[in-house]
């Protein structure tokens, strides 16, 4: 017989029979055992199974590094060769990020809904075609919309950093998020690297097309991806949850708990949101919960964005589209800066105003040597993640590239420079790490990559107005307004990330936002 939420209730009390079902007192048989998703995870370990879950996400997060690191180099080429102007160039690494900001949104939405697998399907078939295409385009009007094209795919970069956290037990969360963000580090140095030797032999072109390779590779092995099985759960797809718990515990040679897989918020997602003749035993809280669930897959992004500004999450949702906003403003600022500020230094010095193109070798090399930063950046952050806690350590991290940044106010030689960029990278990067590892904690399984989506697409705002705005006060000899303006909004999020209401290290995952206090 079918439950009231079109789970399979007939085998409850078969101890063989391990069903997902929702933990009401009126639909557990008496003194049947049950664990949760994250007791499962425990069991289970993070074992080879995740380690390839590890290496799918991974591949996608260097996909996306590798397509933002290659603005630093196409750019200035692509200006050269077409004869553009500097708010032209600007304007093919705003374009990215315009698109980004839709993407991270919008896929966000879509996983929630259906899938956390369809939702990074569709952000690899988009990134991966339209970043081949710009490889051919013929002029800066196609390159400009076909990049446009390449950031909305970007933008489901947060949909895979999600659907990872939710393979990992919980006592280890933290210290594997962070060695999944080792993925963006080995893909801007990657890039980094190519762009050495590609660019000046085969031009703008090549790197391009090559970039785009990874994300071919996430298509290529797409059959082989296995749903969250949380979100499966919460979803009632009772079957395929426990078929990929299973093969987990097969695979990590370990057992599973004896008993149901519970989930308490499957009245709030489930599939079927028809009411039936028990729906009188269910509390008032709980119909709430399902008449959300109908308002998020007849309305979607409304209902979605309805629910990230809820009363018990609206502090935390504002807190961290600030947190997002400034650390991407600086990081793709410091990035993109690395080959504009000792240029520039010596270009306003002389009072020449007209732009000049640095040349290739110093690019590549301080590119290159920046992006060694953020392995230290990742070192420093697996550490002080798990020991001093999310919110202690962003914080921090962020004060600390605001104290590199200040000394390049003033003119500086250029090893000086590169050494203090050196320094901003390195703790930019590392907050950035903390907070994709604090953002998924934060929420619900049941709005987890909207909310994330979200806060990022505010994040791609700071990448959208960071090269209009501070990389071109420096083009521009107003050096100091530039780092001013760097300086105030790093600090500010630095004093954001102190009020965040929730230290999420060692807190297990809450399903609904019924569950937050």
């Amino acid at each position: 017989m079918k439950g009231p939420v079109g789970g399979d209730v007939e085998l409850i009390n078969d101890p063989k029979h391990l069903g997902c079902q929702p933990s009401d007192p009126f639909k557990m048989a008496e003194g049947s055992s049950t664990f949760t998703v994250d007791e499962a995870l425990a069991s289970t370990g993070f074992g080879k199974y995740q380690f390839l879950v590890l290496a799918y996400s991974g591949m996608g997060w260097i996909s996306e590094a590798m397509e933002v690191m290659l603005l630093s180099f196409v750019g200035p080429s692509v200006q050269s060769e077409w004869k553009l102007s500097s708010h032209e160039e600007s304007m093919i690494t705003s374009v990215v990020f315009a698109g980004m900001l839709v993407g991270a949104y919008s896929w966000g939405i879509v996983s929630d809904n259906y899938g956390r697998r369809m939702g990074f399907l569709f952000t690899a078939l988009v990134t991966s075609i339209a970043g081949l295409l710009s490889s051919f385009s013929p002029n800066y009007i196609t390159l400009v919309i076909i990049r446009f094209l390449v950031g909305v795919g970007l933008g489901g970069g947060p949909v895979l950093a999600s659907w990872f956290l939710e393979f990992v037990p919980a006592p280890s969360r933290g210290t594997w998020m962070v060695i999944f963000q080792c993925f963006w580090t080995v893909g801007t140095i990657f890039e980094a690297s190519i762009a050495w030797i590609v660019m000046p032999r085969l031009g703008w072109r090549w790197l391009l097309a090559l970039s785009s390779v990874p994300s071919f590779l996430l298509l290529l092995f797409y059959n082989f991806v296995p749903e969250s099985p949380r979100y499966l759960c919460m979803r009632g797809k009772t079957t395929d949850a426990m078929n990929i718990l299973v093969n987990m515990a097969e695979m990590n040679k370990k057992t599973l708990p004896s008993g149901i897989l519970v989930s308490d918020n499957k009245m709030e997602l489930d599939e079927n949101s028809d009411p039936s003749e028990n729906t009188h035993l269910i509390t008032i809280g709980k119909t709430d919960a399902i008449i959300d669930g109908d308002m998020d897959s007849k309305i979607g992004g409304i209902s979605a964005l309805y629910r990230l500004l809820s009363p018990k999450l609206i502090t935390s949702t504002l807190l961290l589209w600030i947190v997002f906003f400034g650390n991407s403003f600086a990081y793709y600022g410091i990035v993109l800066l690395t080959s504009k500020l000792s240029d520039n230094d010596r270009r306003c010095v002389s009072g020449d105003l007209l732009p000049m193109q640095s040349e290739n070798d110093n690019l590549y090399r301080d590119v290159f040597i920046t992006s060694f930063a953020e392995v230290p950046g990742l070192i420093l952050s697996a550490i002080a993640v798990d020991w001093v806690g999310r919110k202690l350590s962003m914080s921090s991290m962020l004060f600390a590239s605001c104290i590199f940044l200040f000394p390049l106010i003033f003119i500086q030689t250029e090893l000086l420079t590169t050494i203090l960029l050196f320094g901003a990278r390195l703790f930019i990067s590392g907050s950035f790490v903390v907070v994709y590892v604090y953002a998924p904690e934060m929420y619900p399984t049941s709005v987890r990559t909207t909310g994330v989506g979200t806060a990022s697409s505010v994040g791609r705002i700071g990448g959208i107005i960071c090269p209009l705005v501070a990389v071109a006060l420096v083009q521009s000899c107003h050096q100091i307004i530039a780092l001013v303006l760097f300086e105030f909004i790093i600090f500010i999020s630095g004093v954001a990330v102190t009020f965040f209401p929730l230290e999420t290290n060692g807190r297990s995952l809450n399903d609904s936002v019924r569950e937050l206090k």
